[in-house]
């Protein structure tokens, strides 16, 4: 993963420099060196915040050595800052031609972002540079193949309507086998008695039968269709009510904050707040349980769209090739559709505002305006949409450019400004990895829930959600530590192109 070196060379001028000046040269590269070594051993322990830093410190001391560029590029990638990611690659890349891990890591933070075309010159970069090598020759190759294949969809999608993948399902002749002893919809509907037996089934690794998961997917899109972009909840004065963050494909975590809180229900409402699927390779079983669930209880039971509901990251954080190993790949286009019609955002009782990222790159933003969204389709680069999506809080006033190089980062007077314009105590997000399972930032207007504990089996944090009553609306946390689960790791089902992000 990591190369040595010192600091890169510097410019001395005509004249020679004197003891003094060398010498402090050389305790400069000294220290950079003992940061660079530092920020390697945190990064094995996979403490990528900490390496980051330790990477930080060491290029400023020694700004043109490329490893150092190229080592926190690497930390960035695995915190999903792709946009980081990316400008320290091409640092990398400016300051050593030839170093082809500059190449690579800069390949990858592309594709995280999903600009599979750039990416593909980065491996034709490494094909010359290494013809030889049989894993460049790979990488390349799969690369090459999905840009092609996101070439052909475009040259044959028209402008007219075109047959939905939901459309094309006939239930009718899919036959339900004499031997299939699983969970079984009544009379076509999910029952409460249907969901236990469905979370008992899951979690001995079983699958739902075909018919019946097609079932529900096809019932949520006609459900969906009818909601608006962002769904006002109300909330009774005396009742709880709960926001869950990320939850990525953990079912067992998922199985345990319902023994921790309550199984939902008319009397225990949830909010999940996206990101249900990828990296954890039981996100089937999680997207429909909490199908079901919103099947059961539309009008207790909520959930947002987060920047994985999508194409392009369910193709390569392990989602599309999950329902392909265990369905089948007209399953997959089937949830990428039902995915473009989630709500984008709630507000609850009319003084919480709940997306997945955050807020925006303008002020001025209404809630009248994300009412008023269309959605039904992918994420698009940039707009309110992809803000909802994408956005990160920052600590220092004003905005500033994305870690991830989609969205942008928000400061405390912008959020400020939003919950000022739209009459709202505060805002809850989700979509970062934090220590303790939540975050509260921007003098408690802006909270951060994240729900999956030791996240992808690496990051050690705990999971959290947040419970509040109608009444005051005032934020109450619990934190929790993952529980076991079956020896299936993260990113299982992933495209092998993302073995370059560990």
């Amino acid at each position: 993963m990591f190369d040595g070196g010192g600091c890169g060379t510097d410019a001395l001028g005509d004249t020679m420099p004197d003891h003094s000046s060398l010498k402090a040269d050389e305790d400069r590269k000294t220290e950079a060196e003992t940061y660079k070594n530092q920020a390697n051993e945190r990064f094995t322990a996979q403490a990528f915040d900490e390496a980051v830093d330790l990477y930080t410190k060491a290029i400023e001391r020694c700004p043109d050595n490329h490893i150092y560029h190229a080592n926190r590029s690497a930390a960035h990638l695995r915190l999903e800052n792709f946009g980081y990611a990316l400008a320290d690659a091409s640092r990398t890349v400016e300051l050593d031609k030839t170093y082809v891990k500059g190449y690579y890591r800069r390949a990858a933070a592309l594709m995280g972002m999903g600009k599979w075309k750039q990416a593909l010159r980065d491996f034709e970069s490494v094909m010359k540079a290494r013809p030889r090598d049989k894993d460049a020759r790979e990488k390349f190759t799969k690369c090459r193949m999905i840009v092609r294949r996101l070439a052909f969809e475009r040259a044959i999608a028209v402008d007219e309507v075109q047959t939905t993948v939901a459309d094309s399902i006939d239930l009718d002749s899919m036959t339900i086998e004499d031997d299939y002893a699983g969970p079984a919809l009544e009379d076509g509907r999910v029952t409460v008695q249907f969901m236990a037996d469905l979370m008992r089934w899951f979690k001995d690794q079983k699958l739902l039968h075909r018919k019946y998961a097609f079932k529900i997917l096809l019932d949520i899109k006609q459900y969906l269709l009818q909601q608006p972009s962002l769904v006002d909840v109300a909330i009774p004065e005396q009742s709880k009510f709960t926001v869950c963050g990320d939850i990525h494909g953990q079912f067992y975590d998922l199985m345990n904050i319902f023994e921790l809180n309550g199984v939902p229900s008319e009397a225990n409402p949830y909010l999940f707040n996206g990101d249900f699927v990828d990296r954890g390779s039981f996100s089937v079983e999680c997207i429909l349980t909490l199908f079901g669930f919103k099947l059961l209880y539309p009008n207790h039971f909520f959930m947002s769209r987060g920047n994985h509901e999508s194409e392009t990251m369910n193709q390569m954080y392990g989602f599309d090739g999950e329902v392909n190993a265990k369905y089948s790949s007209r399953m997959a286009d089937l949830f990428t559709e039902v995915y473009n019609w989630l709500p984008l955002c709630h507000v609850l009782n009319g003084r919480v505002f709940v997306t997945h990222g955050g807020l925006f790159s303008r002020d001025g933003v209404t809630l009248a305006e994300l009412r008023a969204l269309e959605r039904g389709r992918q994420p698009p680069e940039e707009g309110l949409m992809c803000e909802l999506l994408w956005s990160d809080p920052q600590p220092q006033p004003g905005r500033g450019p994305s870690k991830r190089g989609v969205g942008c980062q928000f400061g405390p007077d912008v959020t400020d400004e939003f919950v000022r314009t739209n009459r709202l105590d505060y805002v809850v997000r989700s979509h970062e990895v934090k220590a303790t399972g939540y975050e509260v930032a921007h003098g408690g207007k802006c909270i951060t829930v994240f729900s999956a504990p030791n996240y992808c089996d690496t990051m050690n944090n705990k999971g959290a959600f947040i419970t509040m009553t109608g009444g005051d609306m005032t934020p109450k946390y619990t934190t929790y530590e993952a529980v076991p689960h079956p020896n299936v790791k993260p990113m299982a089902y992933a495209n092998s192109l993302m073995s370059m992000f560990v």
